[in-house]
């Protein structure tokens, strides 16, 4: 196909051949969300046949997502200038073969490594798969179909994560969970040329190098300082990355507003419709980032549920959130967008609050119904959120636009589960009582105050008295989640119903964005 620079002036229905490439694009799509959580089983056999320290172990999990994070602005803005195709191109050969350098790593160094390549080649994945839908369906209304379809493959992927990893455990080793990644490179291999338009944008200047570098260093010490809270609390190293992270976001905001062909266009947030966007996926991964967690936590410490059951009782949220993702672009044809965001918001408090309520005899079934909801909200901004942030985005600025929609929701979760984690740890050790603990020794009562993850692996020797009461002060904990995250969903959705307000149904004829 011939290359393209800009949308044309009389959009046209989308032919079969786009939609058979909005296939092709949905696999690298599920390909990444896979890969977050694919781990999430294997990890513990993988690190004893490793032979993986527990910081290595962690590393194993974090590297992926810590150098998607930092390297998505960059290629977001290098995808504008090279072309999206190529990119993804690239960046799909890049990610197979660091696929097979992590299914044959034999040492937790060289998977590390491995998961860090990953991460790099997914960072030009992500903004090159959405950055060509926007080109792609020139229609409003099939555009925000198609970034509905996309997002969903997305959370699908990272839904389908862990049941695949334990599946390919079983019948295979270790390593076969990072081969999923060879057929699908295949299949966007042979199709990409034929069924993808290539697209550059209108700056064809080179990469600031010195932008990039600014760019990574403000993101990568946040990621890892929220990492931090999340695991041992806000304490002095997550404080110091923090601050680490702000002193280079500055510089990088400076540069952005000298140079005349920035990585990032700071007039982006000009528009309030893309702020506002980003302000929306932001907090709302917040909520859904700490509470997934939560509940995870939940199935398996409070109830005792293996992890392949605990996974099946996930598997309606995630149907909610597929269905969501499908069928709010298709309200937003008849309704304001700003409007079908406030309204899933809501339903998502609604189940935020049924977690805030929940008391240790309740059945499963209330806290499902509850996260059900909150993925219903989670699939709605997912499609909604992110097709406003490229709808109000200039076409050869649609790279760095869709860049900054998957950073905002890498922050959102990580910011997410160190809030929340944090809250229910607070809440967890005021609720377990002096009296209680006294009556087992030190060691025993050190394992219970940890929290509890420590206390359910010290399960055999803690007094059932003592272990219900880690139960029920860990209920407590995700009970001031739920209240906090309802709280600031029905904050999001009157946001929503008012910044968003002039907005149009997508069934309009498509307008082009100012800055």
């Amino acid at each position: 196909m011939n290359e393209q620079t800009r949308r044309t002036d009389e959009p046209r229905p989308a032919n079969w051949t786009t939609w058979l490439g909005l296939a092709v694009l949905a696999l690298p799509t599920a390909l990444l969300g896979l890969d977050v959580t694919l781990l999430y089983l294997a990890l513990p056999v993988l690190a004893v046949e490793l032979d993986a320290s527990a910081t290595q172990s962690l590393w194993i999990m974090d590297a992926y997502g810590f150098m998607i994070a930092g390297f998505l602005v960059t290629m977001g803005s290098l995808g504008d200038r090279i072309g999206r195709r190529r990119l993804l191109v690239w960046g799909i050969l890049a990610f197979a073969a660091a696929s097979i350098l992590a299914a044959f790593s034999t040492t937790p160094q060289m998977l590390i490594l491995a998961r860090g390549l990953l991460g790099l080649a997914g960072a030009t994945l992500m903004p090159s798969t959405l950055a060509l839908i926007s080109n792609m369906f020139s229609l409003r209304p099939q555009r925000a179909l198609a970034i509905g379809v996309w997002a969903t493959m997305f959370a699908l992927g990272m839904a389908a994560g862990p049941l695949l990893g334990a599946w390919l455990l079983e019948r295979f080793w270790w390593g076969a969970a990072f081969l999923v990644a060879l057929p699908v490179a295949a299949v966007v291999l042979l199709a990409a040329p034929v069924l993808l338009p290539e697209y550059r944008g209108l700056n064809r200047s080179p990469l600031d190098v010195a932008s990039a570098v600014l760019s990574l260093l403000a993101i990568l010490p946040a990621i890892y300082a929220l990492k931090e809270a999340a695991r041992l609390g806000f304490g002095l190293a997550s404080a110091l990355a923090l601050a680490i992270s702000i002193g280079f976001a500055v510089l990088f905001v400076r540069r952005q507003a000298k140079l005349s062909q920035p990585l990032l266009d700071l007039t982006l947030f000009n528009n309030r419709t893309f702020t506002t966007a980003l302000l929306i996926l932001l907090l709302g991964l917040v909520s859904v980032g700490g509470i997934m967690l939560l509940v995870t936590q939940y199935l398996q410490l409070v109830l005792e549920f293996s992890p392949v059951l605990a996974g099946a009782w996930m598997g309606p949220p995630a149907l909610m959130m597929v269905a969501a993702g499908i069928a709010a672009p298709l309200f937003a044809r008849r309704v304001r967008p700003g409007v079908v965001v406030a309204v899933a918001l809501a339903i998502s408090a609604i189940g935020y609050g049924l977690i805030a309520v929940l008391e240790r005899s309740d059945p499963v079934l209330m806290v499902m119904v509850g996260f059900s909801l909150a993925y219903l909200g989670l699939g709605t901004i997912a499609a909604l959120g992110t097709d406003l942030v490229v709808e109000a985005a200039p076409p050869e600025k649609a790279g760095s636009a869709s860049a900054l929609s998957e950073m905002v929701q890498e922050l959102g979760i990580a910011f997410g589960v160190a809030l929340l984690g944090s809250l229910v740890t607070y809440v967890y050790r005021r609720e377990i009582t002096a009296s209680l603990v006294s009556q087992a020794d030190a060691a025993r009562s050190a394992a219970v105050f940890d929290g509890m993850p420590a206390a359910f692996a010290a399960r055999h020797v803690l007094p059932l008295e003592m272990l219900e009461q880690a139960r029920s002060a860990f209920i407590d904990g995700l009970n001031c989640a739920g209240l906090l995250a309802a709280l600031l969903n029905l904050g999001l959705a009157a946001l929503s119903v008012t910044a968003l307000r002039p907005v149009p149904v997508t069934g309009h004829a498509s307008v082009e964005p100012t800055c």
